[in-house]
């Protein structure tokens, strides 16, 4: 079958962990004697309107399209809205010539609804959503978009064409589904699809990075927190942690990413934090090696979220056998999964004693950290497999045919 798979993001140059895990797919669907093909938007100085190439097998239509990310949020939202008028533009000759058997797409963004029901009207397949932000409603409960206001509603709006697009949409966990469900009073064809990585991930050794050496690193457990840095991540509760353990000076804190929230991370070293360093996006390969030489994987998600996010880069914890530390919104999923597991220690956001409890007892216990890490693997092959969301995917994609 040959399948159109549709993102914002994607390899080589992302840093998004998505990036990663849609082509983890396609790498695992041409295993399964598939054939897709990747339509994403190209660089920022893309000069022809469409540029083909292939990664590991995998094709991919890189598209001409404004910049998404890094820019004002206007700028951004403008370029969003654009991405399925510039897709179409760009791509609609070759898919006219290509047939396609079924669309795979990844929201966010939550804007690809348009190009999604023309490939398919085109094509008469089917389509699958893999939903993992249930924007905008995570930036109202966050307060950065007014209720009822138009903004919400003009994204709403293109929301609601994103799930009218689907026949079937893929949750990540149980919890977000049962708010899906009701939110939209059981319209969709929804299902739990987990966020998944593959086992064993090839890596290049030409991007090696010795992260001790170049912050001076040596004889420190590190916590390291990889990922987007921004208010739904509620960034100042992994800095709270780091200034209460300012005394052990065998702990440190490393943040690699980028996000809205930044400035606040490079504020508080620049206020003689010297137990915290930040590095900026990294690619994939330089990003594994860094993942393979700390310690201990952080996370963290704002207590306000209404959505039960499981965040992408606990997967590339469980990869590299990290024992797993984070907090979540209250009633979150993942607070069971990892505890009961024993893959890691997970509370409430707000539980600040209890984190620093835990955050201490890991940094001073090497064997319960390879514990816990060990478990953390074993979950990863349990239950967050690429073989199993790409079997997922394909069997949701053609149930109906």
């Amino acid at each position: 079958m040959r399948i159109a798979i549709i993102t914002d993001d994607y390899l080589p140059d992302s840093t998004l962990v998505h990036a990663k895990m849609l082509h983890e797919l396609a790498v695992e669907l041409i295993a399964q004697k598939h054939e897709p093909i990747v339509i994403c938007p190209g660089s920022i100085d893309q000069k022809v309107s469409l540029q083909t190439d292939n990664i590991d097998g995998v094709k991919i239509w890189r598209f001409k399209s404004g910049q998404t990310r890094g820019v004002g949020k206007v700028k951004r939202a403008i370029n969003e809205t654009l991405l399925s008028f510039n897709a179409w533009r760009s791509i609609s000759t070759k898919v006219k010539e290509t047939s396609f058997d079924g669309v795979i797409y990844y929201s966010p963004s939550i804007f690809f609804g348009p190009l999604v029901k023309k490939i398919k009207k085109l094509n008469n397949c089917n389509s699958y959503l893999i939903l993992r932000d249930s924007f905008p409603q995570w930036a109202v409960d966050e307060g950065l978009i007014r209720p009822d206001s138009l903004i919400e509603k003009y994204f709403r709006y293109f929301e609601a064409i994103n799930y009218d697009a689907a026949n079937a949409i893929g949750l990540m966990s149980p919890r977000n589904l049962d708010i899906f469900d009701v939110t939209h009073s059981q319209r969709y064809n929804s299902h739990v699809l987990y966020n998944w990585a593959d086992d064993n991930p090839s890596i290049d050794d030409n991007d090696y990075v010795d992260v001790r050496h170049e912050l001076d690193l040596y004889g420190k457990t590190i916590f390291f927190y990889g990922g987007n840095i921004g208010h739904a991540q509620d960034i100042p509760n992994l800095l709270r942690l780091a200034e209460s353990m300012k005394a052990d000076e065998k702990v440190h804190f490393l943040f690699v990413g980028q996000g809205d929230q930044v400035a606040l991370v490079k504020s508080k070293i620049g206020d003689g934090s010297s137990n915290i360093s930040f590095l900026p996006s990294v690619n994939q390969n330089r990003f594994r090696h860094i993942l393979s030489q700390v310690d201990v994987g952080l996370f963290s998600l704002a207590y306000s979220h209404k959505v039960h996010n499981f965040p992408g880069k606990i997967l590339g914890y469980m990869v590299e056998s990290l024992p797993i530390l984070g907090s979540v919104n209250p009633n979150n999923d993942l607070l069971d999964v990892i505890n009961d597991s024993n893959s890691g220690c997970v509370y409430t956001n707000g539980e600040d004693e209890e984190l620093l409890f835990a955050a201490n007892k890991l940094a001073n216990d090497i064997e319960y950290r390879k514990l816990l890490g060990m478990n953390a693997r074993q979950l990863l092959n349990d239950s967050f497999s690429v073989k199993s969301a790409a079997t997922t995917i394909m069997s949701s994609l053609f149930k109906s045919n």
